[in-house]
């Protein structure tokens, strides 16, 4: 039953197919009297004698000439002596009980090539292990198949080939494919160019199952995968089913849950498919109510109060967040939380820390428990806008912060009024900012720049002590490194008042910041290169003389 030229090919089939009936009626008389010939002469007998080929298995034999055709030629396996038991449907599978010993061309021949010869011997061990493989199968159903009258060859590009002998009626009665191409007669059935030859073949043996459900059991997602493409593309309609069944029981993986998804889509299953999908699909009206989930989580982590619960979620949040930025480059219709949501935490966060300030400066010299919640009230607030400043700055919407931040004039009051345990935490909003705007993970204006550091500079230098010693987080030499750049970024003027005033508290005694790297740079711009500004143009004068003639 030779396939047409004019048919259209299968849609989605892995390989090229090729279909050939009653292969053993085929004769080669003029070829079989050329080889004949060859043995009488005798030369074929001394090279036997000389060990260079098997007396078995001699390269003129008549039995070694195959026709050729447009796809590779069937080598079948010696065929069983039984045919009425259930192990004959494995004649074409199994291993000889006898294997001859090498000859010396085959020795000679390995030598020269260890490599191929190691290529072909794991290729011989797979076809081995994958052809007991599925004779054990078709023997564990415990019945009765009778002698196989399909031969059955699959191959990949590398040239690995299973050959097995299977039964046209189990085919045709399981895989509408093969009941349209193969009927109910025998033949031969080549599969060229297959992806995983291992895997087509475990879906020919799922065919004679009585229940594929448990021979699936124990099987992972990546290879139900395979499996069920196989199905599919030879219209195996229950092993399609039994694969869509074991992958919306089992767990998958983030890797092979992409490779699912884009499959199932690919191969248009319909409503079954779409039930597997169901763990990760969302609805199109999702996009719409991320912003209102996004809040409501961080806002949680804001408001609690359990500091472990708190750090573990915060370390969590941020790394999704900040994973956020990269994915949306591979996914089209990536949802983020919003500027306007962190902007309106912010602003939360803000208010929540000028309360607990002006409670703090209100309450004097406290004692006891009060001024222990009075510190860890403050703390949480200015950690969680800390917090929010990270998440700002790795989505790059940190801009409008320095504006604000630069803004807080009645916060920066109070700081100044109340002692160094209460406040020295707020100083590492700015320390963090600095940091940013230095390294240039923040980009503003000169005029926003220089408001940040007139409204908090002080502030900065008298906490800076505190912040070394009680901040674990705190490190004070990359904080020094990205304040230099950020002052050394504003224009001379702006420049010599900042260093002059770092300079005069340097003297006299008190913990600043390591600045020196700014002042030399200064110095050098102010009285070694000298850069020249642009002479205006409207002081010039013009001078009329006459030159001698």
């Amino acid at each position: 039953m030779q396939a047409q030229a004019g048919e259209a090919p299968e849609p989605r089939f892995p390989g090229f197919v090729s279909f050939h009936s009653n292969p053993e009626s085929l004769h080669f008389p003029a070829m079989a009297a050329e080889a004949e010939s060859l043995l009488k002469s005798g030369e074929i007998s001394s090279m036997i004698r000389h060990g260079f080929f098997s007396p078995s298995a001699s390269p003129f034999s008549p039995t070694r000439f195959s026709p050729r055709s447009h796809s590779p030629p069937f080598r079948s396996p010696p065929p069983t002596t039984s045919s009425s038991s259930p192990q004959s449907f494995s004649s074409f599978g199994h291993r000889s009980p006898e294997t001859p010993p090498a000859t010396l061309l085959e020795m000679i021949s390995s030598e020269d090539h260890p490599q191929c010869s190691l290529v072909a011997t794991d290729q011989r061990e797979r076809r081995l292990r994958v052809q007991d493989r599925i004779g054990s199968v078709i023997a564990g159903e415990g019945l009765n198949w009778g002698p196989a009258d399909v031969k059955l060859s699959v191959s990949s590009a590398d040239e690995f080939r299973v050959s097995i002998g299977v039964h046209s009626r189990v085919l045709a009665a399981r895989s509408r494919f093969f009941e349209e191409k193969l009927g109910r007669r025998g033949g031969v059935v080549e599969i060229c160019e297959c992806n995983d030859v291992e895997v087509y073949v475990d879906v020919i043996a799922m065919m004679y199952c009585g229940d594929i459900r448990r021979r699936l059991s124990g099987e992972s997602a990546r290879r139900v995968l395979g499996l069920l493409k196989v199905s599919a593309a030879i219209t195996f309609d229950a092993g399609v089913a039994a694969c869509l069944e074991r992958l919306e029981a089992i767990p998958w993986s983030e890797d092979e849950e992409v490779e699912i998804v884009s499959v199932l889509r690919q191969l248009h299953l319909g409503e079954p498919a779409a039930e597997v999908l169901q763990r990760v699909l969302v609805e199109s009206s999702y996009s719409s109510r991320a912003d209102a989930i996004f809040l409501r989580l961080l806002a949680c982590v804001l408001q609690s109060k359990n500091e472990k619960a708190r750090g573990d979620m915060k370390t969590l949040m941020l790394g999704l967040l900040g994973e956020d930025n990269h994915r949306s480059r591979e996914f089209a219709d990536h949802v983020d939380v919003s500027k306007g949501t962190l902007y309106h935490l912010c602003h939360e966060c803000l208010n929540s820390l000028l309360l607990c300030l002006s409670e703090a400066a209100s309450a004097g010299d406290c004692h006891g428990r009060d001024r222990g919640i009075l510190i860890a009230d403050i703390a949480r607030q200015t950690d969680n806008l800390h917090w929010l400043l990270e998440i700002l700055i790795s989505k790059k919407m940190a801009e409008e912060f320095v504006t604000l931040w630069a803004d807080q004039a009645e916060l920066a009051g109070l700081h100044a009024k109340l002692s160094c345990i209460f406040r020295y935490e707020v100083s590492r909003i700015t320390a963090r900012l600095c940091t940013a705007i230095g390294k240039g993970q923040v980009l503003v204006p000169n005029g926003p720049r220089f408001a940040v550091l007139c409204r908090w500079l002080e502030a900065l230098f008298d906490d800076f002590g505190w912040l070394k010693r009680a901040c674990k987080a705190f490190d004070a030499r990359i904080m020094e490194e990205g304040l230099c750049q950020m002052i050394l970024a504003l224009s001379m003027a702006q420049q010599q008042q900042i260093l002059m005033r770092w300079f005069e508290r340097f003297m006299k005694g008190d913990e600043c910041p390591n600045m020196h790297k700014a002042l030399e740079v200064w110095w050098r711009r102010a009285f070694v290169r000298r850069f020249a500004g642009v002479q205006d143009a409207s002081q010039l004068q013009i001078v009329a003389c006459e030159y001698p003639t």
